[in-house]
């Protein structure tokens, strides 16, 4: 078995890697982007896949990195893990019919409501303490996630089609164009940045590149937040105007 994952703040990393520890400790995860991912799919029959949810739906990468390589997915069998902030309905069910749409045969699906990773909306925070509670709540239900798939038994949270019509009416169908197509909307106050070039470095989609020691966004932007919540003078923003507490995965360990 293998993880993979795609994660903006970490919360989906941290969760694949904490079912893998707790359902095969021999087992390694690994972002989409990286290099090798598409080898060890390859290699491996089992596989976890984490993603966080965007609107009830899949990101626009996710999308594209299923498509593109579509024909790696048949045979597989694959546990899918969905993290949230809020409410998604069928978010493993979303990439459950993705999956099978090439050939993959899921065999369930885990919902885990993480630390909001949108940083610059105000109404999505929650206090520091709370946020620490959801992810101890997240561990214990990965480790019952993890022994019910050892016993034959995984969950099937967001899959069937009482999940699909929740997630179709609750988001999905309201805002089915935020995840169509990539965003331009990423937008970089050069009086704040100082030219440090993290943003660069982190961002999945290479869609931030330094000009004239400012770092400048293109419009191909997945909406995952990793910028947003690593940018050290907070110079960053995308669905609101400035950053309201950034939110990475360590923070609630």
């Amino acid at each position: 078995m293998i993880g993979i994952y795609f994660s903006g703040t970490g919360n989906t990393k941290y969760c694949v890697e904490k079912f893998l520890e707790k359902y095969d400790a021999q087992a390694k995860a690994f972002a989409i982007e990286e290099e090798q991912v598409l080898q060890e799919i390859e290699q491996h029959e089992e596989i976890v896949f984490g993603y966080s949810v965007q609107y009830s739906n899949l990101p626009k990468m996710v999308q594209d990195f299923i498509i593109s390589h579509k024909e790696i997915w048949q045979g597989k069998r694959v546990f899918v893990i969905a993290t949230m902030g809020m409410f998604s309905g069928d978010g493993a069910g979303v990439l459950a019919r993705f999956l099978q749409k090439y050939g993959a045969s899921v065999v369930g699906g885990l919902h885990l409501k993480m630390p909001d990773s949108i940083g610059d909306e105000k109404v999505l925070k929650r206090p520091l303490e709370e946020n620490k509670e959801l992810v101890k709540n997240a561990e214990q239900k990965i480790e019952r996630a993890a022994q019910a798939l050892k016993n034959g038994n995984p969950p099937q949270e967001g899959i069937g089609i009482f999940c699909h019509f929740a997630g179709l009416f609750g988001q999905r169908l309201y805002f089915y164009h935020k995840t169509k197509r990539y965003t331009d909307k990423l937008k970089i106050d050069a009086a704040k940045c100082v030219g440090c070039g993290k943003c660069v470095t982190l961002c999945p989609m290479k869609n931030i590149a330094m000009k004239n020691g400012i770092a400048v966004s293109d419009s191909q932007c997945t909406m995952c937040y990793r910028c947003v919540n690593s940018c050290t003078k907070q110079a960053i923003t995308l669905l609101g105007k400035r950053v309201i507490e950034q939110s990475r995965i360590e923070k609630y360990l």
